[in-house]
C-alpha cells in the first residue's frame, strides 16, 4: 500500500495531466474531483495511512508549491493553469517518480536561494511601465542562475515579470513559450509601451545591468535602531551645461544639480511624485532623459540624508565631503545649480587622484555615465580615504580562487597537483591558454575548471568561440540597428558583446570569479577581435578609451575588473603556438594537454579502469601516437572515450575509421603514405599481438 507522501506525488502529478488536458485552466474545486475520478481507489488507499487532520484535498494545495517555483504551474484568479514549461516537464517526465524529482530540485533552489528571489522581485516590480531588463542582467545582481529565475517568474508571475526579457528585448528562450503564452507577453509589453518589431522591443527603453540595483531603494535601520547607517553618492558637477562647477561647490560649501524646469518639491517625496512632475515638467524630453532624471531627483530629495558621504571630482581631482542638510531650490546663474545641498567639503586643498588613489571598483564605478549614483557598496572603502571614523568590519571584496578538489580532479581523471598549478598561474595572472592535438579535452578541463572556479553558478561562465569571421564587435562591443522610441524607424547604437556583459556581471559581485571560456582562440584574428583590450589583459589596474563607447560620449575610461577569468583553447592541429603573436603569447599563460605528456596520457587508461573496460583502447592509442611523427598531430584520448563504442562490437572500429583515420588523411595529404596500412586498426594489432576483434 502506498505511503500518504507517495500518494500526494501521485496526486500532483495526475494533476498536472489534468491540466494538460484543460488549456483554459481549472479551479481547484474542480480539479479535485477529477484527480479522484481519474484514481478511483484513491480514498481507501489514504484512509489506510492512519487518522490524519491532512486532507488529501489540502495536501494537494499545500504541496503544489514545487510546480509553482518549478514555473510548470502557475495560479491566477482562482484558477490553475499548465505553463508551456509544465507542458515539456511532462512530456520529459513521464512517470511519477522522475517528475517528483523535476519540481523537487526547482522548489529546493528556491529554498536555498529565497533571499535572491526575493530580490529579483522587488526589482522586477520596480522596472516602470515602458522599460524592461534583460533577464542575465537580474539575474546577475540577484546572484541566481538565470534559468531558474525566469522558470519561477513563470509560476508566481509577480509584478513586473513581463518586463524581464532576453537581452535583445524578445521573449526569453528559456521560458519555452508557446504562441498562447507568447501572445499574453506580448500584449501586456504592449500596453506598458512597448511596442515590438520583429519580436524584440526596443533596446533603448533597456535599463542597464548597472543601474538595477538603483531601482530598489532600500534603507535600512541600524541594528541598534537608530538612524539608518551612512551612505555614500556620487554627485558629477565637472560638466553642467558645458561648465565646471566643483570650484564653485567647494568655495561655498554645497553640492547641486541642475532642475530649471522642475517645480519646487518637498524633501522626502516619493518616486511616483517625482516621475509625474518631471514627466508634466520636462514632456519635451526623451523617455529615457525622463527616466534618468525622475531617479536622479528622488535620490537628491528624499534618499541623501545629512552625514551622508558625497563624491565628485573635476578631471583627475576627486573631491569629498559629508552632506550637512536638506535640499532647497536655489536661483542660480544658468540654471545650472537650481537644486542644493550643503556639503562640508573634507578635502577642498588635498584631492584624491582619480587613478592613483581610488579604488579601481570605485573608478569603474564612476565611469558610467549618472550625475547622481549611489556609491553605498563603496561607503568603508570611501571612510578610509577621508581620514579616521567610526570602526567597522573590513567589507572583503576581493576575489579569492578556491584550491581544487580532489573530487574535481577525480572526475577530470588527472593529477590534483597538475590541477592546482593552473590556479597557481591564474591567481598570477588570469588569463590561460589550454592547448595540444586534438580529443586531449582542452574544452572539456576548460568547462569544468571554470564552473569549479565560478562555485558552480552558470552565470558567471559565459563560453564563445572564436573563427575566422569573428570580430571586436562580436566579442566586446559594436553598433548594432535598434528601434527608434516612436517604433516608427531604425537608429544605430553600441551594443555589449558577451565580454562587455560579463564585465559588467563580474563588476556587481567583485568578490566571485567570473570565467570566459574562449574555444579555439587561435581560428580568430586575435589583434583584430582584442583591440584596445590586448592592454587591458596585461595591466587589470589601468583604464583605455573604448573605440565606440568613448567615441560616443556614453563612457569614460575602462578597466577589466580583477575577478574577471580567461580561459582559452588552441589546437595545435590548426596552428602551433609557435605562430601565434608574442604579445598573445606574453599575456597568457600555456598549460599543454598533449596525449605523450602528463596528464593526458593516463587518462584514457584511467577512464576504462574506472568503467571496468579492458585497456588494449589505451595501448594501441599509444601504439598509434608512436608512429606519429609530427608531435601537433598526435591523437588525443577523448575520441576514445565514449562508453558505447566499447558496447557495440563494430563501434570502436567505426570511430577509428571514420574519425581518427581522417585527421591523419588530411595531416598526410600529397606525401604518399598509405593511411590505412600505417595507421590501420588491423596493422596497430598485429603490431601489439592483440586479437583481431574489435575491444570491447
Amino acid at each position: 500500500m502506498a505511503s500518504r507522501m507517495e500518494l500526494t506525488r501521485q496526486i500532483l502529478f495526475m494533476a498536472t495531466q489534468l491540466l494538460a488536458e484543460h488549456p483554459d485552466g481549472l479551479p481547484v474545486s474542480e480539479l479535485w474531483p477529477l484527480i479522484k475520478r481519474r484514481m478511483p481507489d484513491f480514498d481507501e488507499q489514504w484512509s489506510s495511512g492512519g487518522a490524519s487532520s491532512n486532507r488529501p484535498e489540502l495536501a494537494l494545495q499545500w504541496k503544489s508549491g514545487g510546480l509553482v517555483k518549478s514555473g510548470w504551474v502557475t495560479k491566477a484568479h482562482g484558477r490553475w493553469y499548465l505553463t508551456p514549461l509544465g507542458r515539456a516537464a511532462i512530456k520529459h517526465h513521464f512517470d511519477v517518480s522522475s517528475f517528483t524529482e523535476g519540481s523537487s530540485a526547482g522548489y529546493h533552489y528556491w529554498e536555498q536561494n529565497k533571499a535572491g528571489f526575493e530580490s529579483a522581485k522587488r526589482l522586477a516590480g520596480a522596472v516602470p511601465e515602458g522599460s524592461w531588463v534583460a533577464a542575465g542582467d537580474l539575474a546577475s545582481q540577484a546572484g541566481l542562475e538565470v534559468t531558474r529565475l525566469l522558470w519561477l517568474f513563470q509560476g508566481e508571475r509577480p509584478e513586473g515579470w513581463h518586463r524581464v526579457l532576453d537581452s535583445d528585448g524578445g521573449v526569453p528562450d528559456d521560458a519555452h513559450a508557446d504562441e498562447r503564452l507568447r501572445k499574453e507577453w506580448q500584449g501586456l509589453l504592449t500596453s506598458d509601451g512597448l511596442d515590438a518589431m520583429l519580436g524584440m522591443v526596443p533596446q533603448e527603453r533597456r535599463i542597464p545591468g548597472a543601474d538595477l540595483h538603483q531601482l530598489v531603494i532600500e534603507d535600512p535601520v541600524a541594528v541598534d535602531g537608530s538612524d539608518r547607517p551612512r551612505r555614500a553618492w556620487l554627485v558629477r558637477g565637472s560638466n553642467v551645461h558645458g561648465m565646471s562647477l566643483v570650484e564653485d561647490w567647494l568655495a561655498d560649501g554645497y553640492c547641486s544639480l541642475p532642475a530649471s524646469k522642475l517645480r519646487e518639491l518637498l524633501a522626502g517625496v516619493t518616486q511616483e511624485a517625482i516621475q509625474a512632475a518631471v514627466n508634466e515638467d520636462y514632456a519635451h524630453g526623451s523617455y529615457n532623459d525622463k527616466l534618468k532624471k525622475t531617479a536622479e531627483f528622488h535620490a537628491f530629495l528624499s534618499r541623501m540624508r545629512e552625514d551622508d558621504l558625497v563624491l565628485s571630482n573635476d578631471g583627475g581631482k576627486v573631491y569629498l565631503g559629508r552632506i550637512r542638510g536638506g535640499p532647497a531650490f536655489r536661483a542660480s546663474v544658468g540654471n545650472r545649480a537650481n537644486l542644493q545641498r550643503p556639503v562640508e567639503w573634507l578635502n577642498p586643498k588635498a584631492p584624491l587622484d582619480f587613478a592613483d588613489d581610488l579604488p579601481d571598483e570605485i573608478a569603474a564605478k564612476l565611469a558610467t555615465q549618472h550625475d547622481v549614483l549611489d556609491l553605498t557598496e563603496f561607503v568603508e572603502e570611501l571612510e578610509a580615504l577621508v581620514g579616521p571614523g567610526p570602526v567597522r568590519p573590513p567589507v572583503v571584496r576581493e576575489m579569492v580562487l578556491p584550491d581544487v578538489s580532489a573530487e574535481l580532479a577525480e572526475e577530470l581523471l588527472v593529477d590534483q597537483d597538475w590541477l592546482q598549478e593552473c590556479v597557481e598561474l591564474l591567481r598570477d595572472r588570469p588569463q590561460m591558454i589550454f592547448y595540444g592535438p586534438p580529443g586531449t579535452g582542452k574544452t572539456y578541463i576548460a568547462q569544468h575548471l571554470a564552473q569549479f572556479l565560478a562555485g558552480g553558478k552558470p552565470e558567471n561562465v559565459k563560453l564563445v568561440q572564436f573563427h575566422p569571421a569573428y570580430s571586436y564587435e562580436d566579442f566586446f562591443e559594436g553598433f548594432r540597428p535598434v528601434q527608434t522610441a516612436d517604433g516608427q524607424g531604425v537608429t544605430f547604437k553600441p551594443l555589449p558583446g558577451p565580454l562587455l556583459r560579463l564585465v559588467d556581471a563580474a563588476r556587481q559581485h567583485p568578490e566571485e570569479p567570473h570565467v570566459l571560456i574562449i574555444d579555439e582562440i587561435n581560428r580568430g584574428n586575435l589583434a583584430k577581435i582584442f583591440g584596445e583590450l590586448y592592454f587591458l589583459l596585461e595591466y587589470r589596474d589601468k583604464a583605455i578609451d573604448l573605440l565606440y563607447s568613448s567615441a560616443e560620449g556614453t563612457g569614460q575610461a575602462f578597466t577589466l575588473p580583477k575577478n574577471l577569468i580567461i580561459l582559452g583553447t588552441m589546437n595545435t592541429a590548426d596552428r602551433s603556438i609557435a605562430l601565434v603573436d608574442a604579445a598573445m603569447r606574453r599575456r597568457f599563460a600555456f598549460v599543454e594537454l598533449h596525449p605523450e605528456e602528463t596528464p593526458t596520457k593516463e587518462v584514457l587508461g584511467r577512464w576504462l579502469e574506472g568503467k571496468g573496460l579492458p585497456v588494449d583502447a589505451s595501448r594501441l592509442l599509444g601504439e598509434l601516437n608512436a608512429r606519429i611523427e609530427d608531435r601537433d598531430f598526435k591523437i588525443g584520448p577523448s575520441y576514445l572515450m565514449r562508453e558505447r563504442i566499447h558496447q557495440d562490437a563494430k563501434g570502436f572500429e567505426r570511430v577509428w575509421r571514420t574519425q581518427i583515420l581522417p585527421l591523419l588523411e588530411e595531416h598526410h595529404y600529397g606525401d604518399g603514405v598509405d593511411v590505412s596500412q600505417r595507421y590501420g586498426l588491423s596493422t596497430l594489432r598485429r603490431q601489439l599481438g592483440l586479437d583481431q576483434e574489435p575491444t570491447s
